[in-house]
């Protein structure tokens, strides 16, 4: 089992920053790719951004440029820097463990953390 808890979601005006963080507790030696999705009122949950065991990143398009994903396995922590946001950007962010394959590729989820952006 893995858990995992966000923090760091808010209430920010079009063109601010918001730093998302997500820690990670229990078989975290089993953690593959690690990533943060969204999901807006009425559209599907979709990716946001990606980094494997290795740093390989993967970006949405419409974040390329102004989301940096980034990892620390030491304290098994995810963050995501969001900068130059927009209204289109408010969502209920939630973070995401992937397990290696040997375990399955199993999905783990946070419990979600809302980034309102104003105009």
């Amino acid at each position: 089992q893995v858990q995992l808890v966000e923090s760091g979601g808010g209430l920010v005006q079009a063109g601010g920053s918001l730093r998302l963080s997500c820690a990670a507790s229990g078989s975290t030696f089993k953690i593959n790719a690690v990533g943060w999705y969204r999901q807006a009122p009425g559209k599907q949950r979709e990716l946001v951004a990606t980094i494997s065991s290795s740093g390989s990143t993967n970006y949405a398009d419409s974040v390329k440029g102004r989301f940096t994903i980034s990892r620390d396995n030491a304290k098994n922590t995810v963050s995501l820097r969001m900068d130059s946001l927009k209204p289109d950007d408010t969502a209920v962010y939630y973070c995401n463990a992937r397990l290696l394959p040997r375990y399955g590729s199993r999905d783990y989820w946070g419990q979600g953390t809302q980034v309102t952006v104003s105009s």
